[in-house]
């Protein structure tokens, strides 16, 4: 009954905290992720319910980065507080051991790990599929129309506007120019106004622009057969309404596109995906492989009948060309010399597109490979993480927001490189996948089970040890620069 009540305890002080986190931790990353893509929601004239659907779904998909981070952070917080307090040394003191101490955790964590599994391999193509649909729907959609002052607006298809001045409170444009090519370059219009308006009408569809004492030029060459003499019309107006084509609703892209791409597949779907891939990469190689295998008897020798006889034993292998060759007349060889080069010639032509078809089929399945593999490493993460943070917690019995903060950003940071660094090894096919997409977890898990270690076995951290270890290798760095100084 008293150990059911302290892991009550214990839980209960460490889901708010982790909750707390969590949203710290998911709300820093989000941030990060909208300065990133901030140029395509700003100025576009998208409606809040457009861009609340895309800060929804940026924050599932970026859930992946910020449980790790928070569950490294409130393990070390809930642990270090516990130390700070002595109650984890009063729960020691009580003849509890520290995995005693930490299987409510460790169970916690573990259900957490695999419903990050779940959410994944389940939740994520779907969420990934809406969120860059909807980002590729945002950069599609046209800007709204801010003709700058000075500079020709080119923003609108087929038409080429300047404007000298704006008058910000009546919204009226000064000294207009206008150059229209929707009817080609032979057959374009030009337009000068001393003022006009330009807006949006009430369907969206169009832009209706409101022009002011100017006149117009138009080149008729669509009405005249000659090349030389090309007539144009002149026209002078005092009012003059033109209205151009102009979509500025927002269109959301069918969500097709990205389905089919590695964002948008589970396991199952990646697995068959990546072997589908694979045999048209082999069914390539293999058909490529025999067609030059064969090219040269095919093509060169053997389309000189009068080379072989009817007995000759067609095993390419044991053909001695040079025997061939030497048994036709001159013309012959140098018919069978000139067939052979324009077929390495052609060859050559042909590899690099070969070459490119199996390239793009090898990148294509490292970046389904390296998406199946990480359905898997984010559970592992949550562990691994768990268990630097409590013991480290435990170890340096500190809680609160300081010192914890400074230490799990640090960590972080390294996991992150680390991970970036593996992936894009595995996505240039430097690495194998495996390789690069678990070496984080792998350089991380010894450091887990080390603190653990320490943790369980009371063992502390001497913060100073540490600092004066970094101080000399700092001042031996120091005095070989001072030495090849004073060398050179």
């Amino acid at each position: 009954m008293h150990i059911k009540r302290l892991y009550s305890y214990l839980i209960k002080s460490y889901l708010g905290t982790f909750i707390a986190t969590f949203l710290v931790c998911l709300f820093i990353v989000l941030m990060q992720f909208l300065w990133k893509y901030v140029d395509e929601m700003v100025g576009k004239g998208l409606s809040i319910s457009v861009l609340a659907e895309f800060f929804f779904y940026a924050a599932l998909s970026l859930v992946s980065m910020a449980l790790p981070l928070a569950i490294l952070l409130s393990s070390l917080i809930t642990f270090g507080n516990l130390g700070e307090k002595l109650e984890l040394l009063a729960m020691k003191a009580a003849g509890i051991s520290l995995f005693r101490i930490m299987r409510p955790y460790i169970i916690f964590i573990s259900i957490i790990s695999v419903g990050a599994f779940f959410y994944s391999n389940v939740a994520m193509p779907k969420i990934q599929t809406k969120l860059w649909t909807l980002l590729y729907s945002m950069k599609q959609k046209s800007p709204e129309v801010e003709i700058p002052e000075g500079s020709f607006y080119q923003g609108i298809d087929g038409y080429h506007i300047y404007v000298r001045e704006k008058d910000k409170k009546t919204k009226l444009l000064k000294n207009i120019m206008i150059y229209d090519f929707t009817k080609g370059f032979d057959n374009s219009v030009v337009l000068a106004a001393d003022s006009g308006r330009l807006c949006v009408t009430s369907d969206k569809n169009s832009l209706l622009l409101s022009l002011y004492s100017g006149e117009s030029f138009e080149n008729l060459k669509n009405q005249t057969q000659s090349s030389k003499n090309v007539p144009y019309r002149r026209e002078t107006y005092t009012y003059k309404e033109i209205l151009i084509d102009f979509d500025a609703n927002f269109n959301k892209v069918d969500e097709s596109i990205m389905s089919n791409r590695y964002l948008g597949k589970d396991l199952k779907e990646l697995s068959v995906a990546m072997d589908s891939m694979a045999m048209h990469r082999d069914s390539v190689n293999l058909a490529y492989y025999n067609v030059y295998r064969n090219l040269f008897f095919d093509r060169g020798l053997l389309s000189t009948p009068s080379i072989y006889t009817t007995d000759t034993v067609k095993d390419y292998s044991v053909y001695n060309l040079e025997k061939l060759l030497s048994k036709q007349p001159i013309s012959v060889q140098l018919e069978m010399i000139d067939r052979a080069e324009s077929q390495v010639s052609r060859t050559q032509l042909d590899l690099p597109f070969i070459h490119g078809v199996v390239e793009g089929d090898d990148r294509r399945i490292h970046r389904f490979d390296i998406e199946r593999h990480r359905k898997f490493t984010l559970s592992l993460a949550c562990l691994i993480f768990f268990f630097i943070g409590a013991p480290l917690g435990a170890i340096i019995r500190k809680g609160g927001l300081g010192f914890p903060v400074v230490i799990s950003v640090i960590l972080f940071i390294i996991y992150y490189i680390i991970d970036n660094a593996g992936y894009k090894m595995a996505r240039e096919g430097v690495w194998f996948v495996w390789e690069g997409i678990w070496l984080s977890s792998l350089i991380l898990f010894p450091l887990g089970m080390f603190l653990t270690y320490m943790a369980a076995n009371d063992r502390t951290l001497n913060l100073s040890a540490i600092s004066s270890f970094f101080k000399k290798i700092k001042n031996i760095f120091s005095k070989k620069n001072n030495d090849l100084t004073q060398i050179s």
